[in-house]
């Protein structure tokens, strides 16, 4: 099936599909492709729609001058509108043809809107009951929490924040009792004025933070702050840097409170690494500590705790913790999982009541993985399947390292991609091992990375029943602006791949940002950088664009 501008066409059909606007084609493993110049009516044919092959012939030929490649996570190429037709298309799987800017979705059944729009970096949004009309926006680079209601805006907080790099305002949820219990609760990182900043420099050592507020109906004050992480990032012979903050905070049906942060930089035990990046015991991991999980060195997890900010007696760690005592023991208490890299997307199954996130590799092996109680992710000895560590390894080396600064192939020079090991069973050996943690391999991962940012579930039938419970990932890049969506299996621990992809649970793409074997969960394209997935009050499935400053509404034609 080709779908063109919403409207479908089978392989088989002989009829010519004409442009009827700027299209974008995009096909993975396309064999017999042929297009056509309609003022010359020259053919440009190749035998696989690939950018070294349409390419080469563009430049050699000269012709379709008007024929522009497109990077992106597929093979992509762009014609002018009613001069190009295509003649004839043949492909093994599912193809998309979509209008670039425009939100396209593969199902002819669904369709997108604005559901609200004309934000300033909208990253995410929050329901304060059933009504569909009435929610908290926040937006990341001016730190304001503005309360919509029937359409009519109100800043219901604004907060000095630090929205350098992957900084800023970055998450917002609800108590589960909301509004009995009248608590939003935010992940932040604040500014060291008292004024917004994109100044990497200008943020406290423990800028990210996570504050419970109360709203009174038409303001959210200040009531507690639960934890305060590290944000700072100034490593010896690297530039200042403000990524990897993870950001992503949500209630579990336990009602408890989930918190992610990245590494930030780190390269310590939560990143297993027993005796940080030097190997000898007693040495820190920088300036201000580590590498155990003090306060300044307690990243790359995922937090467990009450709403009050304490951490429940049942955490995986609690009573470990309490044995090492200090600051580091109370650390240790409330980590839940660790070994993540990083991390935009977090969500808990909301029928099999599971935690599930999207973890992005540097270079590659991008991640899909079920978070348990005493998770460790493998970050830095692993990313990908543990079968795969090797390959790891030389695909980090095959990149030039960050910012061309050498042996910084994983962004912190002082732990090169050399270091990777060559074997599992190596790389196992060197993990950091809490006492009740459990290694576990991801459930499915892209050898070459295509940047996932959110996750978010589907709940109920308002896409149609064939939707009900499916997991939705969005893109971190935005261009194409992907949508991806997976099914689960019965007893909603694992996902179904398909015999193609179950065996190794990798996707084998050729490049970065190359969506080959990922044709299966195709959904939607053009969305931008997606910044949270969710099902709004009224069934339909809402995504947030940080990029294009819009949140769209994807709903069941009627």
């Amino acid at each position: 099936e080709v779908v063109l501008a919403g409207k479908s066409y089978l392989f088989s059909d002989p009829a010519t599909l004409q442009t009827s606007a700027d299209a974008a084609i995009s096909c993975t493993n396309c064999l017999g492709s042929q297009l056509a110049d309609v003022s010359t009516q020259a053919v440009l044919a190749g035998t696989n729609l690939s950018r070294t092959s349409w390419i080469g012939q563009y430049n050699s030929g000269g012709l379709m001058s008007n024929l522009v490649w497109t990077t992106g996570p597929t093979p992509s190429i762009s014609v002018a509108a009613n001069n190009m037709t295509l003649r004839s298309f043949a492909c093994d799987r599912p193809v998309v043809l979509f209008p670039p800017g425009a939100p396209a979705l593969v199902d002819t059944n669904l369709s997108t809107r604005n559901f609200t729009t004309n934000f300033t970096t909208p990253i995410g949004i929050a329901f304060l009951n059933d009504d569909i009309n009435n929610y908290f926006v926040i937006e990341k680079s001016t730190g304001q929490v503005i309360h919509v209601l029937n359409e009519t805006r109100f800043i219901a907080l604004d907060l000095a924040v630090n929205s350098a790099s992957e900084r800023g305002l970055l998450s917002i949820t609800l108590h589960p009792e909301f509004p009995d219990v009248p608590d939003v609760f935010l992940y932040w990182t604040m500014s060291n004025t008292t004024e917004d900043s994109t100044d990497l420099a200008s943020v406290p050592l423990l800028g990210n933070r996570v504050d419970r507020y109360t709203w009174n109906g038409t303001h959210l004050n200040f009531d507690l702050n639960l934890v305060q992480l590290r944000s700072f990032q100034q490593d010896p012979g690297q530039p200042l840097l403000g990524n990897h903050n993870g950001g992503v905070i949500t209630f579990g049906t336990d009602g408890n409170l989930y918190i992610v942060i990245g590494d930030n930089g780190r390269r310590g035990q939560t990143q297993n690494l027993v005796n940080g990046w030097t190997g000898i015991p007693g040495q820190p991991d920088d300036q201000f500590g580590g590498p155990q999980p003090d306060p300044a060195h307690m990243t790359g997890v995922v937090l467990r705790l009450h709403p009050n900010g304490t951490a429940p007696t049942d955490n995986p760690f609690y009573d470990y913790g309490s044995s090492v005592g200090g600051e580091v023991g109370a650390d240790i208490q409330k980590i839940f999982g660790y070994g993540v890299r990083n991390c935009f997307g977090m969500a808990f199954d909301p029928y099999s009541g599971l935690l599930w996130n999207a973890e992005p590799g540097d270079d590659s092996f991008d991640e899909i993985n079920r978070i348990n109680a005493g998770h460790n992710g493998g970050w830095v000895q692993f990313m990908g399947p543990s079968d795969f560590v090797a390959i790891w390894r030389a695909l980090e080396l095959s990149f030039p390292p960050s910012n061309d600064i050498p042996g910084a192939e994983l962004q912190q020079a002082r732990y090169p991609a050399t270091n990777i090991s060559s074997t599992p069973a190596e790389a196992m050996q060197k993990l950091f091992v809490l006492p009740g943690s459990h290694y576990e391999d991801p459930l499915f991962s892209w050898k070459y990375a295509i940047s996932p940012s959110s996750i978010g579930f589907m709940k109920g039938s308002g896409l149609g029943a064939e939707y009900n419970g499916s997991l939705f990932v969005g893109d971190s890049v935005a261009t194409p602006g992907y949508i991806l969506r997976f099914q689960l299996n019965e007893n909603r621990t694992d996902l179904l791949l398909g015999d193609q992809l179950s065996a190794t649970r990798v996707a084998e793409n050729s490049a970065k940002n190359d969506l080959t074997q990922s044709e299966p969960f195709f959904f939607g394209f053009n969305f931008g950088i997606v910044t949270q997935l969710l099902t709004a009050p009224n069934g339909n499935l809402l995504a947030v664009s940080i990029s294009d400053q819009n949140i769209y509404e994807i709903f069941r034609n009627s």
